[in-house]
């Protein structure tokens, strides 16, 4: 996994909210995602062009249409590396706590 690319194309606004659009509903076509959005059909290319490079969004033909849909398995490598490791010391503090608590509570009865 590069995760420069992916951390490139997680840090634009645009591009999440395309992402948001892809878990909403997948399976659009470009036309489709860009629906309602201020983006001319060119930008919205560029930019699912890098998520696909990033990997997070795969894209399936069908017939003459390119369907994309949302690839959210980089986006929980990131969370088990970078957000995970930061979490575990917490929640070993909060099992110690809960069992001395336990543990008072046994020895007042």
């Amino acid at each position: 996994m590069d995760e420069d690319l992916l951390f490139r194309a997680l840090a634009d606004p645009s591009r999440r909210l395309l992402l948001d659009r892809l878990f909403a509903r997948p399976g659009q076509t470009l036309n489709e995602l860009i629906d309602e959005l201020p983006m001319s059909r060119q930008a919205a290319s560029k930019h699912v062009m890098m998520l696909e490079e990033a990997n997070l969004v795969a894209t399936v033909r069908r017939g003459r249409e390119k369907l994309h849909y949302l690839n959210a398995v980089p986006i929980q490598e990131i969370a088990v590396r970078w957000i995970g490791k930061f979490e575990a010391g917490r929640v070993a503090a909060l099992v110690a706590l809960k069992q001395r608590l336990e543990d008072d509570i046994g020895q007042a009865t």
